[in-house]
């Protein structure tokens, strides 16, 4: 197999995008890749990743894997997944890490919302959700409708109504661990003043 047809098959077998650090372990250095890329064999999608030239089937949530893998989808992006909301978001709501700064705005392949989050509430809810075929880092349910409390004034208020009451009415809803995830976030009046409201009207 010659160079170009493991550069296709490093990219196929990474789901559709490549980085360099993926050529460069199967022998292929930077400027080979870079030759590659000029000729048109594969392209340039940001620095340092790749895939194959006018592949439709390179989907956003592909590239959120790749680009932005400390990222957990959040708030609107959640709701809409879990059939809180009806709204379809014209953008990925995601949190990231209050170091990932840099990182989000040198994104631009894919419309994006970011939160931006301190360290140690980062990984609470943390869970995985399925989209498009790819598995992405997702807040459960629960952390998701602490986030709506969390971010009331940032969210559409018919979108809050909404996700609050269809969680009340979701039968795989945990309040054992809405309970726990408001006393860490500091928001656990506001929530249960709410949700006792919703669960014994």
């Amino acid at each position: 197999m010659g160079k170009k047809e493991d550069l296709i098959a490093v990219i196929t077998d990474n789901g559709g995008i490549a980085r360099t650090s993926d050529f460069a372990t199967k022998g292929i250095s930077k400027y080979e890749v870079s030759s590659f890329c000029k000729d048109g064999a594969i392209e340039r999608i940001r620095r340092g990743f790749y895939q194959i030239p006018q592949d439709d089937g390179i989907t956003e949530a592909q590239l959120i894997r790749e680009l932005l893998p400390q990222g957990i989808v959040c708030l609107e992006s959640a709701l809409f997944y879990y059939g809180y909301s009806d709204f379809s978001p014209r953008e990925w709501s995601i949190a990231v890490p209050r170091t990932a700064t840099r990182v989000v705005k040198n994104i631009d392949e894919f419309p994006m919302k970011a939160y931006y989050i301190q360290k140690d509430l980062m990984d609470i809810g943390k869970s995985i959700g399925e989209f498009d075929g790819v598995q992405l880092p997702t807040y459960d349910r629960e952390r998701t409708i602490c986030d709506c409390f969390k971010y009331r004034t940032k969210i559409d208020r018919e979108i809050f109504n909404k996700a609050v009451n269809a969680y009340a009415a979701d039968e795989k809803k945990n309040l054992a661990n809405l309970s726990r995830y408001a006393k860490k976030m500091k928001i656990y009046e506001k929530v249960m003043n709410v949700m006792e409201v919703l669960l014994n009207g």
